[in-house]
């Protein structure tokens, strides 16, 4: 059990939490959340002693050990990738290295014989000799392929890394596990793997999460932030959203016969105050009024943006069709004669492992870059818009916000763009922000406001939801739902996925893919493996015949 005591963090004059008490029980996987800057990887790093709080403490049940995420993606550049895994249990990782050293030793004495003796009944009794197996396991689940365990860890791509640091924090059944954006980078394929490890997790789990169906799937309690508090509920998010606004409803329902309540009263007093005969009747019913308090309802510090997407003319029956399309990036086969026809009322989500795949097709349909073979063909109907999943170049302007927003809208007038920005949560002092000053959840915001200035009726989105909170994709994914056009997108976010696609491409390592007309559950559902073997093998005798 992990628990924090009277925990307060000021932060200047701000008390980022105040007199916090809660409790973290083994066997409840707990998700943590808060609108942005509420303070919830800064309560994970409290929870980690790696911030001391202001004032109060942090207890865990002696002899328990506790896991975290870590974020520094560069601390173990120089460790092989398996040994970084181990690392997530450190006194085991200590005890293989001294009893290495000790072996090694070409003058071994009874000294040594003794130590090398301890060492190997406390590596037997914490499970040593499976450990290389066991951090395998957790990589192979993520999608670390074998033949990178035993590469550097200086070698690995930052996506890889991500993957591996998660590896390490499961690493040796640890009595207490912290999460902080586990989903973060990973392929919806490692966030299932993800998200069953956890539901079969026997200890205690605390996470921070803006995945949604993550949250709802793995989480037995919803610890929730605001107003420098942390209440706790017992249930998944979707429990917890409704629990929270059934809570206000009731609070409004019976503040409002409170009120009743109170005008009758003071009628009543109003009334009869001056009449002898009623005096104390009167004089009763000021001592109930006194009595009736108002329950305080504070507004949430949470804020949704509003996310409308509306095409300014009705998409024809062509859309887009895409012929024979392959593209080989240093020496690498990424797409390997992709086709396909988009009809009308496509919402298609590409999925699968192979990231680059998608962006490298999207950057091909956008006219950011040229397949090497095949073509594509737009409808004369259609109009796009296209966010990136690097944005990098698109923010490296002095513009400030509403004169670059402003080139892209048909009305060239400041207060009209204002209004876009309005609903995506920018104030007005904000219009006038540099672009290269934003942060990355604002620089997506100010894409989604030019994607509805534009007002087009096909939309491309490369993992949209990155950078953006709980509110902000709840936003979107009901935003995207609504939208009436085309949709071509990647997404991490299983619900949005879930929610808006009716179509489903994923991308295959080979550069092959599937395509099936589906609701992504359904997909999950099916016997996809057999399928997916059919065209690995497809593929492979087509290279033999060639």
């Amino acid at each position: 059990m992990i628990s924090a005591n009277n925990v307060t963090l000021r932060i200047g004059k701000k008390a980022l939490f105040e007199d916090v008490n809660i409790k973290f029980t083994e066997g409840n996987c707990y998700g943590l959340i808060g609108a942005n800057g509420a303070g919830k990887s800064t309560f994970l790093k409290i929870l980690n002693g790696q911030l001391e709080p202001t004032n109060g403490s942090v207890s865990v049940t002696p002899g328990q050990r506790l896991s975290f995420l870590q974020q520094d993606h560069f601390k173990y550049d120089a460790y092989p990738v398996l040994d970084t895994v181990i690392m997530g249990n450190r006194r085991l990782y200590d005890i293989m290295k001294e009893k290495d050293a000790i072996y090694m030793k070409e003058d071994f004495t009874d000294e040594d014989g003794i130590r090398a003796s301890e060492l190997e009944a406390e590596f037997a009794e914490m499970d040593g000799w499976n450990a290389e197996a066991d951090a395998a396991t957790l990589l192979n689940g993520l999608g670390v392929d074998t033949e990178h365990h035993y590469a550097m860890m200086s070698d690995m791509p930052g996506a890889m890394k991500v993957k591996i640091l998660l590896a390490q924090a499961l690493f040796g059944n640890p009595d207490i596990l912290l999460l902080d954006e586990p989903t973060n980078n990973l392929d919806l394929d490692a966030i299932a793997w993800l998200e069953e490890f956890l539901i079969t997790f026997d200890n205690t789990v605390i996470v921070v999460s803006h995945d949604r169906y993550f949250l709802n799937k793995v989480c037995t309690h919803i610890a929730d932030i605001d107003y420098a508090k942390i209440q706790l509920y017992a249930g998944n998010y979707d429990f917890w959203y409704e629990s929270s606004q059934l809570m206000i409803r009731q609070m409004k329902e019976a503040n409002k016969k409170k009120e009743e309540k109170i005008k009758e009263l003071q009628e009543f007093i109003s009334r009869f105050s001056a009449n002898a005969s009623k005096s104390k009747q009167a004089t009763s019913r000021k001592r109930a009024l006194e009595k009736i308090e108002l329950d305080e309802i504070k507004p949430s510090s949470r804020k949704y943006p509003y996310i409308d997407f509306r095409p300014q003319r009705e998409i024809g029956n062509e859309v887009l069709t895409v012929d024979g399309i392959s593209k080989t990036i240093d020496g690498v086969k990424i797409l390997d004669n992709v086709s396909f026809i988009v009809g009308r009322e496509d919402k298609i989500a590409f999925v699968g492992s192979n990231e680059f795949a998608k962006t490298v097709l999207f950057r091909i349909l956008s006219g950011e870059m040229e397949p090497d073979e095949g073509s594509y063909k737009w409808g004369v109907t259609t109009s796009r818009s296209w966010f990136p999943k690097d944005n990098t170049k698109i923010f490296d302007t002095d513009l400030v916000i509403v004169d670059w927003l402003t080139q892209y809208s048909e009305i060239k007038d400041a207060t009209y763009v204002r209004g876009f920005l309005g609903r995506m949560l920018f104030p007005g002092e904000d219009g006038v922000k540099k672009m290269r000053v934003l942060s990355g959840g604002e620089k997506v915001r100010v894409l989604f406001s030019r994607m509805m200035i534009e007002g087009s009726n096909v939309l491309i989105l490369d993992e949209p939801t990155d950078h953006l909170d709980m509110e902000s994709i709840t936003a979107l994914n009901n935003g995207l739902i609504k939208f009436p056009g085309v949709l071509l997108f990647a997404s991490r976010d299983h619900q949005i996925v879930q929610t808006t696609a009716n179509r489903i491409i994923e991308f295959l390592p080979n550069g092959s893919f599937i395509d099936k007309v589906t609701s992504y559950d359904e997909y999950l559902e099916s016997d996809e493996m057999a399928r997916k073997r059919q065209v690995y093998t497809m593929a492979a005798s087509d290279r033999e015949d060639n």
